[in-house]
């Protein structure tokens, strides 16, 4: 990845965002450490979610036929929401 001082990163923003529309990542730097990352936007594919979704009930369907529940594999106060939301950073 590319690194980029903050002053360059101001000066030339509107080149960097066309070739991050394109694609590329870049590490913007303030005296040399990094500081932060301009990388593309990405875009929730729909159809991928749809399928993790389906699967999901798939799977909770073959736990039931076998009579279990997904509850009952979690750790004590565990939640399936917070499985959910694990390594987003908010």
């Amino acid at each position: 990845m590319p690194e980029v001082g903050a002053y360059d990163a101001k000066t030339h923003l509107p080149q960097l965002l066309e070739r991050t529309q394109k694609g590329e990542h870049f590490v913007i730097t303030k005296h040399g450490r990094p500081v932060a990352e301009l990388v593309p936007v990405t875009r929730t594919d729909g159809e991928a979610v749809r399928r993790t979704i389906s699967n999901i009930r798939v799977f909770r369907e073959t736990l039931r036929k076998r009579g279990m529940q997904m509850q009952r594999l979690l750790k004590k106060g565990e939640r399936l929401r917070n499985l959910a939301h694990q390594g987003h950073r908010y």
